[in-house]
């Protein structure tokens, strides 16, 4: 095939059908309506198909989409959605977070003591029952993808919770690329804030390249940070109640926000768009290899802070927290994808208030301090 046409090009000929799992979740929902928009015919997995109209209500993709139901963890269980698929975005993930072993510990074990016993206990309970399963999960979609005989290319979605922007000493680096993984035995030692979800994203990543290898299967992976903006969800998505948390002063929240801030020395944001038209991007690239780090900026806790309070003065500045001081910025790189040719659309002063302005116009957020702040 010739180098200089896409993917998508040498599909036109054909009618071009893209499989997205976790169609119902914020970015898979959003990267369903740019495949739609750009006239791709969209095989949309989810867990209950039942649970699809308000989907089907905010695409509007006629006969272009269709809905398919579909388990992570029951093997075959993708075979059908992806019959006659060419292109394939795994957005379905585990979304559990787990703070901290002490407070799983209580949550499971509510009896136990906290000692190194009851730490053992909490770690075989992650490991069997949240990240084997996400294995499984990836595995399941993979194989589904080598049986087709018609996919021609996989796009992972993996997270910039997989990426650190400190070195072996704990220092903080002046650049972060793909390179910069956080090491999986770190992850287990010190439990940070979020650090199932962490686990599972660092292990399926891992695995979903070692079997594409064995198989044969194009797969790169895409790193979104910070996804926010606006939402087609009928409720408010986890990563804009995580960036909002200042405004919301969740106590569940913002330690994960916090922790991000440490880990990278800022908080590196997209715009949902921008994350969707980056996967179709590399979709639709011949030449695309390994992990791409999709992120349009950063800001410091302090700067999101500021914007927030200036913007939304309702909020006092006794409603946000007390931000440690972190002297050395990283810049996190997103030039792997942008030397491709990849623009970012939105800057990080859109994706803020643009996050807000659809909370509100949404009724999710009340700017009255009267009033409860965030409604799930």
């Amino acid at each position: 095939m010739d180098g200089h046409r896409t993917v998508a090009a040498a599909a036109s000929g054909a009618r071009r059908v893209a499989c997205v799992t976790g169609a119902t979740g914020f970015i898979g929902s959003w990267l369903i309506r740019s495949l739609l928009r750009r006239g791709y015919h969209v095989n949309a997995t989810i867990r209950d198909a039942g649970k699809a109209s308000w989907l089907l209500s905010a695409l509007r993709g006629g006969s272009r989409l269709k809905i398919f139901e579909a388990d992570l963890n029951e093997e075959g269980s993708y075979d059908e959605a992806l019959k006659n698929c060419q292109f394939v975005f795994h957005v379905a993930a585990c979304m559990e977070f787990n703070t901290t072993a002490k407070e799983n510990i209580g949550k499971l074990f509510p009896s136990r003591r906290t000692n190194m016993n009851s730490i053992v206990i909490v770690e075989n309970h992650v490991r069997t029952k949240i990240l084997e399963p996400a294995v499984r999960g990836v595995i399941n979609v993979l194989q589904a993808c080598a049986k087709s005989g018609s996919v021609r290319k996989v796009v992972f979605t993996s997270s910039i919770s997989t990426i650190t922007a400190k070195d072996d000493e704990g220092e903080l680096r002046s650049m972060v690329d793909e390179s910069s993984i956080i090491p999986i035995n770190q992850v287990w030692k010190t439990k940070p804030k979020g650090w199932v979800y962490v686990l599972s994203k660092l292990l399926t990543e891992e695995k979903a390249f070692q079997f594409a290898k064995e198989k044969g299967i194009d797969l790169v992976s895409i790193i979104p940070p910070t996804v926010a903006g606006p939402f087609l969800t009928p409720s408010v998505p986890a990563s804009v109640q995580v960036l909002l948390s200042p405004i919301t002063g969740d106590p569940e929240l913002y330690p994960i926000l916090a922790s991000v801030h440490s880990r990278l020395g800022s908080i590196p944001l997209a715009h949902v768009e921008d994350i969707c038209n980056a996967q179709i991007f590399l979709m639709e690239q011949p030449m695309t290899e390994g992990r791409y780090i999709c992120s349009a900026g950063s800001c410091s806790l302090p700067e999101l802070t500021d914007l927030l309070s200036k913007n939304y003065p309702a909020f006092s500045s006794k409603r946000f927290h007390e931000n440690s001081c972190i002297s050395i910025h990283p810049v996190i790189s997103s030039k792997h994808l942008t030397d491709l040719g990849f623009a970012f659309t939105y800057s990080v002063r859109d994706i803020i208030q643009q996050s807000v302005t659809c909370c509100v116009e949404g009724g999710f957020l009340r700017l009255h301090e009267n009033e409860d702040d965030m409604v799930p």
